[in-house]
């Protein structure tokens, strides 16, 4: 498996569903959406194994202080190849003058986001109005 990272927002409707829908997340049910979405984030980083999508990161941000990470997700079956460890260190790279960089993170993936240098808040949770069950 030889793994190249790209930054681009353009992808192929097929090529997001079957990412999305690789992870289980329901967002991928909606990839003509998610191509419209890949196009307006600030920064979008992707993993490819060859012509294969494997991975990608979308961020926003506010051009100064602060971003936001939305997306991190791997292909399962490419898992423990340090492809999200690299996708967030591209992203760390961005925004290092920044003064934070957020992230939603579920609990099971809190190791995850802590091993690369995020920090669980004590006094904040996330909130959401949202139609997606994942």
């Amino acid at each position: 498996m030889t793994i190249t990272y790209q930054d681009t927002h353009t992808f192929t409707r097929e090529a997001l569903e079957r990412l999305f829908l690789s992870v289980g997340w329901s967002s991928g049910h909606f990839p003509d959406r998610l191509v419209i979405a890949m196009q307006h984030f600030s920064t979008v980083y992707s993993a490819w194994d060859g012509d294969k999508l494997v991975g990608m990161i979308c961020a926003m941000d506010d051009g100064n202080m602060n971003a936001y990470v939305h997306y991190l997700l791997v292909d399962p079956a490419c898992h423990g190849n340090g492809i999200g460890r690299t996708l967030v260190e591209l992203v760390k790279k961005k925004y290092a003058d920044y003064l934070r960089i957020a992230v939603i993170a579920y609990n099971d993936e809190l190791h995850f986001y802590e091993n690369c240098g995020f920090q669980k808040a004590a006094d904040a949770s996330p909130m959401f109005i949202t139609s997606l069950w994942t």
